[in-house]
């Protein structure tokens, strides 16, 4: 699959400077998950505390969440390869630790509204989006954060394949092509 528009991401040090500024955000947890991890917004507003283990470092993708007619939904990822453990980095284990509350059951949802609910998903997109003006970053989609973990990582050096199962691709050549050509 060809992607028509050029695709948007950012460079480690601007991913840096967002996550400098999200510091001490209410969902800072959810902005490190996006960053390090190449889930998909729907993906980790659907994450309950039951679907991470922090001693393993590892989240479980089981559920998504949608938007439909404004209202928020649970779903299943469309795909098998959807459904998927996703490996954790020490800083995104760490921000999960200081995100949970003391008395978290397993069904509760990991990424709330003020109001204790499910995060609605263009609330989360909005707020992305002031965060990154207000650190004076390129203006990319939510979305491109995915994209960005994704370019990171084939830089980085690490095989197409693993980073196409971590973003529960279905092929690794899907992977590569809406990742923008800088890994070569």
């Amino acid at each position: 699959r060809r992607l028509d528009r050029e695709l948007t991401t950012w460079t480690a040090a601007e991913l840096r400077r967002f996550l400098d500024s999200v510091r001490g955000d209410d969902l800072e947890a959810l902005w490190v998950v996006l960053a390090t991890t190449g889930l998909r917004r729907g993906e980790a507003l659907g994450l309950r505390w039951g679907d991470i283990d922090l001693e393993r470092g590892e989240l479980a993708v089981r559920q998504t969440v949608v938007a439909v007619n404004h209202e928020v939904r649970l779903s299943t990822p469309k795909t098998k390869r959807g459904r998927r453990v996703v490996a954790l980095d020490g800083m995104t284990v760490a921000a999960l630790r200081r995100h949970r509350p003391e008395r978290a059951g397993a069904d509760a949802p990991v990424f709330v509204d003020g109001g204790g609910r499910v995060a609605h998903p263009s609330w989360v997109s909005k707020r992305f989006k002031a965060f990154a003006a207000g650190a004076g970053l390129p203006s990319i989609r939510l979305h491109d954060l995915r994209h960005t973990h994704a370019t990171l990582a084939l830089q980085a050096g690490i095989h197409p394949k693993i980073v196409s199962e971590r973003l529960g691709h279905s092929t690794v050549s899907l992977t590569l092509d809406v990742s923008p050509r800088t890994w070569a």
